[in-house]
């Protein structure tokens, strides 16, 4: 193990604004973790976890929200939750899956649901909430960083939260005006949110993400999101703080609509799917690429994982505003030994200067 200079939350900020670092930052969501001796293992040669929060609450005063669990004829536990409004009900169904939830049914099913949906929407209040904010950040120390949160973009949102990608597909060809109303009460909403980040105490935030370009196409990526990343960008940037999404699928057909926006990091980023490092660096030369260490790569035979880890910094050079991450499930029987490989390569790629020295 090389000496070392930096605190893991250092090393990680002063990657994000492209200043010398002592290694290549190495992090993972703090909920995608193992425990005991390779927790503090790790953790002692620099693995800095990621606390994803926001500095905001929203709640919506006129909006009944009533859940319930059973247990359906297969002996599968289902939660139904009913979301009531002045312009009718919504009702959504889940299957929590140990660390996380399949959405059977999205709240959007029908024609009939817009105006419930665009209630929902518009009753959101948005307050500030940097006591809890602040609080998260002391309480994490030197050891983590902690990264606020804009919701995702107004037509991601659809897709993701509301109706899923086919329902938002056909809705988009066939009630695209009542899609736009929708699309513009998000678009309100997020406008309540930038000033409340870029006021908060955390310094930097992502914006959305999980976009798959393919569905939207490069026109309408860069009359929907683009703007947007731009707005919220002006915005954090008068108050210092930085900007990124996280862009996991093939960003092929968008690499040059990235490049136009205002973004400071490209987060969770797979040189698996997407272009390799090398060519997103030509793409975006003035950004940060945070990657996800590519998920296909996990289950390469054990003597490749730090000889790839090694190659993506070769290709990554001069080095500065790289930072490697996990940000998807690892294979339980794979996740330990892959980090250790992983950080061993990291560590003898050595440090690395703004300058690429």
């Amino acid at each position: 193990m090389k000496n070392k200079s930096m605190t893991p939350r250092e090393r990680v900020l002063s990657a994000l604004r492209r200043q010398d670092v002592d290694m290549v930052p190495f992090t993972i969501y703090d909920t995608k973790w193992i425990e005991g001796e390779a927790r503090a293992e790790l953790m002692k040669r620099g693995l800095c976890p990621v606390i994803r929060i926001t500095s905001y609450t929203v709640h919506r005063p006129n909006v009944s929200v009533k859940s319930h669990s059973f247990t359906n004829e297969k002996g599968v536990k289902l939660v139904r939750t009913c979301y009531s409004t002045p312009a009718g009900d919504l009702t959504t169904l889940v299957q929590p899956v140990g660390f996380t939830t399949w959405t059977l049914e999205h709240m959007f099913k029908t024609k009939e649901d817009y105006k419930a949906l665009l209630y929902i929407i518009q009753d959101a209040v948005v307050q500030p909430d940097y006591e809890k904010a602040s609080l998260t950040l002391t309480q994490a120390g030197d050891e983590y960083v902690v990264r606020d949160q804009i919701p995702l973009e107004p037509l991601q949102n659809l897709i993701s939260t509301y109706m899923g990608t086919e329902t938002f597909c056909l809705e988009w060809m066939d009630n695209r005006d009542e899609i736009l109303k929708l699309y513009d009460a998000f678009v309100a909403h997020a406008r309540k949110i930038y000033p409340i980040v870029a006021e908060g105490p955390l310094e930097f935030a992502n914006y959305g993400g999980n976009v798959v370009p393919q569905i939207f196409g490069v026109e309408n990526f860069e009359q929907y999101f683009v703007p947007h990343y731009n707005e919220a960008a002006e915005a954090l940037h008068k108050k210092g703080k930085l900007l990124g999404t996280h862009l996991d699928a093939d960003n092929s057909i968008i690499m040059n609509s990235i490049a136009k926006t205002g973004l400071d990091y490209i987060e969770a980023y797979d040189a698996g799917i997407s272009p390799s490092v090398k060519e997103a660096r030509k793409y975006w030369p003035d950004k940060v690429l945070w990657l996800n260490w590519p998920s296909a790569w996990h289950l390469e035979p054990m003597e490749k994982i730090k000889p790839l880890t090694k190659g993506l910094i070769d290709e990554a050079h001069p080095g500065d505003g790289f930072i490697i991450g996990i940000t998807e499930d690892v294979p339980v029987d794979r996740i330990v030994p892959n980090m250790f490989e992983i950080m061993n390569g990291i560590e003898e790629a050595g440090p690395v200067t703004a300058k690429g020295e």
